[in-house]
């Protein structure tokens, strides 16, 4: 039997573990539940695919989307590695002769939606096969802490219980807070002592506030310009404004293609097949197109119309820079954006409990769109953990200047007090901004001492009021109309025991060129793509399932005329050896023999 070393080299084609990963794979062939929670693109799904080919028996894979089965049995046949899935798109003539295929050891890994698990009649089918492990794709999902809560999740581990091989449980995310992670751990019975939780930070994400453009749109279209040989993933909040994007992208002569819950099974399929392909340069989404992509040489991801909470921001940003490659992930925050997702959590069916909880998220972003500290500090210090500046991020690019802001944040508690903590932030403005309307007459506004008492336009204000809670000095409570009030630094503040300094962006500067491999394309990198892109056309897949732009390049560089300098380059295993091995060794050879004639 191989070891779990020899079948990432020889299998996968790479020489050493990325961090965490061996340290999963060896629990999980311990016969230990694990919590594994490694961020987007940190190599999850290897720790499962090893084990399989390490253990005796099957490997029972709950993955949400069946879009991501299919990317991920095609990935794997790359590497030789048989694999299948059973969901609703599976005919149902096809079932029995799988599982078959699974009972025979024809099969190492079998990946299931958590919906089939919940089938009794299934459960039964799977006491007939040699299970060793469940591994449980996107575990946040199981949940009602998370983001991306899913009933059938709740149901997972009564579904491995029915088991009679009695697997082991590995659990897998890219996105859980503490308290998400402790609400997996107790759902499907894992111990503390068994969490795996690499760091949270990107280096080569680097992340971007832009604060209410004056027209979007515009910002967008300059932006895809000027990165026109890039794959970039728009997302927007509603499928209207996900067409209104897409028709203005198209109309100025960008390849572009929508993405949203209102197609069609066989629409979406297209849509995804055309942006794998590179048929397609930018996709506009809502976030239907989710945890299902899986392309590797997305180089920016930019959210156009804020978002509902940081867990599924940074998982959505995460798309970007899969290859490791440097990428970037943009936020343009709009206050009304805000307010169109607090409307959402109420129209919602959910728990009151479960609305409190997506109004705190909410909260943050508010936070983090104010925040002056690094942005990737500040979202690796929400998931519990520490990071140092990233030092390329708008942030840590931009000059600040501090001005003392005490005594208008003074007027604005004072106005919070007058008005006993009964209103929102808008009131607020309108009454320290003197506004003349009904409201206002309503609640004898001008009767009150700090009607008036600030010389700022309301969005001023409102912009201050947004510092102040992102600072703790305010906070707002928890529901679909939040009211601010005053915290205990906040009275600090009006008692003169506290300071308000606000940094204001001077400028920014200029990041310092970054870069990119792809600018160092050479003649042979080109000619070794062109190949690469005529094989995937052959098999109907992506260019980057055959080998990464990582391993081209590698290749154009080190030269390899013999089977095994091909195996030294990363990400070339035995199967892929075999299958382009003589093709891509032959076409660098002709390369040399021309240079030298």
């Amino acid at each position: 039997m191989k070891s779990s070393l020899e079948v990432l080299k020889d299998v996968f084609g790479y020489t050493s573990f990325r961090p965490g990963q061996e340290e999963v794979i060896n629990q999980v062939l311990n016969r230990k539940n694990i919590l594994a929670v490694m961020p987007t693109g940190a190599g999850k799904s290897m720790c499962y695919q090893i084990p399989a080919l390490v253990n005796p028996g099957l490997t029972l894979v709950i993955s949400p989307l069946i879009s991501l089965m299919k990317d991920q049995i095609d990935s794997l046949k790359q590497n030789g590695i048989s694999a299948a899935a059973l969901n609703s798109a599976t005919p149902q003539d096809e079932v029995n002769p799988i599982l078959r295929q699974a009972y025979e050891g024809k099969i190492k890994l079998l990946y299931v939606t958590p919906e089939r698990l919940a089938m009794e009649y299934f459960r039964y089918q799977l006491n007939f096969l040699d299970i060793s492990l469940v591994a449980v794709d996107e575990a946040h999902c199981i949940s009602q802490w998370g983001h991306d809560f899913r009933p059938a999740y709740r149901q997972i581990m009564e579904g491995v219980n029915s088991i009679k091989s009695k697997p082991n449980i590995l659990a897998l995310t890219a996105t859980a807070t503490p308290s998400v992670q402790k609400d997996i751990a107790e759902q499907l019975h894992i111990p503390p002592e068994n969490y795996v939780i690499t760091s949270f930070a990107r280096p080569n994400l680097s992340f971007k506030v832009v604060d209410n453009p004056v027209n979007t749109e515009l910002y967008l279209l300059d932006y895809i310009k000027k990165h026109s040989k890039q794959s970039g993933i728009i997302y927007a909040s509603t499928r209207k404004n996900v067409e209104e994007l897409t028709d203005y992208l198209a109309q100025n002569g960008i390849l572009t293609a929508s993405y949203h819950a209102g197609l069609s099974n066989k629409e979406r399929a297209d849509v995804q097949d055309a942006f794998q392909f590179d048929k397609v340069q930018i996709i506009v989404a809502t976030n239907a197109f989710g945890m299902g992509i899986d392309k590797s040489n997305v180089r920016f991801v930019i959210h156009a119309n804020s978002t509902p909470n940081l867990e599924s921001y940074y998982q959505e940003a995460g798309r970007a820079g899969r290859d490791g490659e440097p990428c970037e992930g943009i936020l343009i925050y709009h206050p009304k954006d805000i307010r169109l997702y607090r409307w959402f959590i109420e129209q919602s069916d959910l728990d009151d409990e479960y609305k409190k909880i997506q109004y705190q998220k909410l909260a943050m972003i508010t936070r983090y769109v104010n925040t002056t500290e690094c942005l990737q500090q500040f979202i690796v210090s929400y998931f519990g953990q520490n990071c140092n500046p990233c030092g390329k991020c708008s942030n840590c690019l931009g000059t600040f200047i501090e001005k003392d802001i005490t005594n208008d944040s003074k007027n604005i508690i004072s106005a919070i007090y007058e008005l006993d903590s009964r209103f929102g932030k808008t009131v607020i403005a309108d009454v320290v901004t003197g506004a003349k309307n009904q409201r206002m007459n309503e609640i004898h506004a001008q009767n009150l001492k700090h009607y008036d008492s600030l010389k700022r336009s309301k969005k001023s204000v409102i912009d201050l009021i947004n510092f102040l809670i992102s600072h703790n000095y305010l906070t707002l409570t928890d529901s679909q109309y939040p009211v601010v009030h005053v915290t205990n630094s906040g009275w600090d503040v009006l008692d003169d025991k506290k300071k308000v300094i606000q940094k204001t962006s001077k400028n920014t500067k200029t990041p310092k060129r970054i870069t990119n491999s792809a600018e160092k394309e050479n003649d042979l990198f080109m000619r070794l793509k062109e190949i690469r892109l005529s094989l995937a056309k052959k098999q109907g897949i992506p260019a980057f399932y055959i080998f990464s732009d990582k391993s081209l390049r590698e290749m154009s560089l080190q030269k390899p005329q013999t089977q095994s300098e091909f195996l030294n380059i990363s990400g070339v295993g035995q199967a892929k050896l075999k299958a382009y091995g003589q093709v891509m060794i032959m076409a660098i050879r002709n390369y040399l023999k021309e240079k030298i004639d």
